[in-house]
């Protein structure tokens, strides 16, 4: 059944990813792919920022000192949970909407097309063996994190979309039947 892959698309808590993450052949496949989403007028409203490699421990240590300084009464249980976040995928990529205000485009189209992007890079992990995972958290949405990645003012972070190997299966969940969601609408 050519729909089975959606069928079975499944997000892997990224805790249950590890090494490898794909090599530079796959990754530039990979990130090809994702590129390739609706886009209203050709905007390219999306960057992309790749975090591997040492810089992973160093990203969740400024971002457990934003935090700390932030909410300086932060449990410590939770400033390690910032620090480690990030360690276990070889690979996170930060998806990052560029909006363009006061354009023709209302800037909910060009967010969603750099929404898109992460849901593709989990379909195309999916489709090349590995595992992914999008996620958010505080950190998307803090401009001072977004100063820490070098983000412009008018870009925001849709996601990190954690990827690697799948270390421990993930489990389903139940989905909504289709008749709970869909509706007809008629004159």
């Amino acid at each position: 059944m050519p729909l089975q892959f959606l069928n079975h698309r499944l997000s892997v808590p990224s805790r249950q990813l590890g090494e490898p993450g794909p090599d530079h052949l796959l990754l530039d496949t990979l990130l090809t792919a994702a590129i390739r989403v609706p886009d209203h007028g050709r905007l390219s409203p999306t960057r992309l920022l790749l975090v591997r490699g040492e810089a992973r421990l160093t990203f969740g240590e400024r971002l457990a000192e934003i935090h700390a300084r932030k909410e300086p009464d932060a449990p410590a249980a939770v400033l390690a949970k910032d620090r480690e976040r990030y360690l276990h995928a070889p690979l996170v990529v930060v998806v990052i909407a560029r909006v363009l205000g006061d354009h023709k485009i209302p800037e909910q189209e060009q967010v969603l097309s750099a929404g898109c992007v992460a849901y593709n890079l989990l379909l195309g992990a999916q489709a090349l063996g590995f595992g992914a995972q999008w996620l958010t958290g505080w950190a998307a949405y803090d401009r001072e994190v977004a100063g820490l990645l070098g983000l412009a003012d008018n870009e925001r972070v849709i996601g990190f979309v954690h990827v690697g190997t799948v270390r421990e299966a993930a489990s389903e969940h139940p989905r909504p039947a289709l008749a709970e969601v869909l509706g007809e609408w008629s004159a």
